[in-house]
């Protein structure tokens, strides 16, 4: 029988508000280790996540430029997606969590077992998710490292 998300989550993570300076979320994902940190209202339901990927597009000036695109008739047609364009764009200028974060995280719950988050962190590629209760308050964060030694116990 596999272990709950409860057995094996820390229950009490980091995380950070919506109006968090980017400095001081690098600094804290810095001192922690931490590859991502969790937004949350003043409530504790959970708004969004900051993972490395976002901050390193500060890194990445090429991620801003426009996708392929030829001008017909006095207008512009993209080649690429746009949708992904903006979305990189707008965390080029972020200066809050609530503008860098990514809404609408893939979750889990503290009930599910471990092999149901083993699933979801490998069909989404992360390599921890938040840890929810019903009403969406952050409950927690289970890692791929939590799931992986969990699994193998149940050997």
């Amino acid at each position: 029988m596999s272990a709950s998300v409860s057995e094996i989550m820390d229950a009490d993570p980091v995380s950070v508000g919506p109006d968090e300076g980017v400095e001081r979320i690098v600094e804290l994902m810095h001192e922690n280790e931490l590859p991502g940190l969790p937004v949350v209202d003043d409530d504790g339901i959970l708004l969004g996540i900051i993972t490395e990927s976002d901050l390193l597009l500060f890194d990445e000036p090429d991620d801003v430029d426009p996708p392929p695109s030829v001008q017909i008739m006095g207008g512009v047609i993209y080649l690429g997606s746009v949708k992904h364009w903006e979305e990189r764009v707008r965390k080029s200028i972020a200066g809050t969590a609530a503008e860098l974060m990514t809404d609408d995280p893939i979750t889990i719950t503290a009930d599910a077992s471990a092999h149901d988050a083993g699933h979801l962190i490998s069909e989404h590629r992360h390599n921890r998710l938040p840890v929810v209760d019903d009403e969406g308050h952050l409950v927690g964060v289970v890692t791929r490292v939590d799931v992986l030694e969990a699994l193998l116990e149940d050997r």
